[in-house]
């Protein structure tokens, strides 16, 4: 009996020693995506009207990174808050933690490098080297186009320098908090299509606008596979679930009976929440920041549609009372 005591005690020393390395593996080693480019970004008047148009109307870093009443999607951004940060992301909004967007004008960036916001867009990984959980969508912006990538950053370098107080470190549920050092990986990147080829380029911008991941079903934030774009994500709001649209082709439940000029019609509309547009009853107004996409040019929202109609209808009803 002492014998199978003490192997016992050796085995629980053994895993406890596993334990305790993989932990340490994880949190000390990882991520690993390697160190920032050494890249200088010139700030140029095309970079900057293409990353103003790409982070406010199209991929929404000015959405997520500024704090205003975001739950007033016919609202715009206030000018001395763009890109402060301190939007809370936490339990209430259905997330495990407490997370706070930083604040990405050049009163924080300043010390930053190029090649270290490059590396926090597309990896998921800050300057210190620690690991964003990707509610901060690069896994998305990881297969942008890297001139597209330079221009957002040229923009940013160009923000005002809101001067904010430094805002509370995240803070992930077990074993999240553990796992997001895992979640970081090396860019694959992308190339922006030309637009005539109608598809690739609207698929690279639905891409860029990150509609796969809000408009697909989850579980604990791994989308549901086959369920991509039939919507029914929830968002929860001051108490309240939103469920993101269907927006696959199908006929009943998603937008199959829709129109490009409907589509177009739509988005330009929600810059006045007030107008509505004839044809697009089934798609519920929800917390999309609809005021930003309403500023999408047309030839783009046409591509994306064009690519939303390739993709397999699915029938789901999506309900929003």
């Amino acid at each position: 009996m002492k014998k199978i005591g003490r192997i016992l005690i050796y085995v629980v020393v053994i895993v406890l020693l596993l334990i305790i390395t993989a932990v340490s593996y994880v949190t000390l080693a990882l991520p690993n995506v390697g160190e920032p480019e050494n890249i200088k970004i010139a700030i140029t008047p095309e970079r900057v009207a293409r990353g103003k148009y790409l982070a406010t109307n199209v991929s929404m870093c000015m959405d997520c990174h500024s704090n205003y009443e975001w739950t007033k999607p016919g609202e715009a951004i206030p000018a001395d808050v763009l890109g402060s940060g301190g939007r809370v992301f936490d339990e209430a909004a259905g997330l495990p933690g407490t997370i706070y967007s930083p604040n990405i004008t050049p009163y924080k960036l300043a010390g930053w490098t190029d090649g270290e916001i490059f590396r926090a867009i597309t990896t998921g990984v800050r300057k210190d080297g620690s690991a964003l959980f990707p509610i901060m969508q690069w896994p998305y912006y990881s297969k942008m186009d890297r001139e597209d990538l330079y221009s957002i950053i040229a923009y940013l370098r160009t923000l005002n320098p809101v001067k904010t107080k430094d805002y509370p470190k995240t803070s992930l549920n077990f074993p999240l908090n553990l796992l997001v050092h895992t979640m970081p990986h090396k860019a694959p990147l992308g190339v922006l299509p030309s637009p005539a080829d109608k598809l690739a380029y609207g698929a690279y911008l639905a891409n860029a606008a990150v509609c796969r991941e809000c408009h697909s079903k989850d579980d604990k934030g791994t989308l549901i596979p086959g369920k991509e774009f039939s919507g029914g994500r929830e968002f929860k709001i001051g108490g309240k679930s939103y469920f993101s649209a269907n927006i696959t082709s199908d006929k009943t439940t998603g937008i199959g009976t829709w129109t490009a000029d409907i589509f177009v019609q739509y988005f330009k509309s929600r810059g006045d929440t007030t107008k509505q547009v004839k044809g697009a009853v089934q798609l519920t107004d929800s917390p999309m920041p609809w005021y930003h996409y309403s500023g999408m040019k047309e030839g783009d929202l046409r591509a994306i549609f064009a690519y939303l109609h390739t993709i397999k209808p699915i029938s789901n009803k999506v309900v929003n009372n």
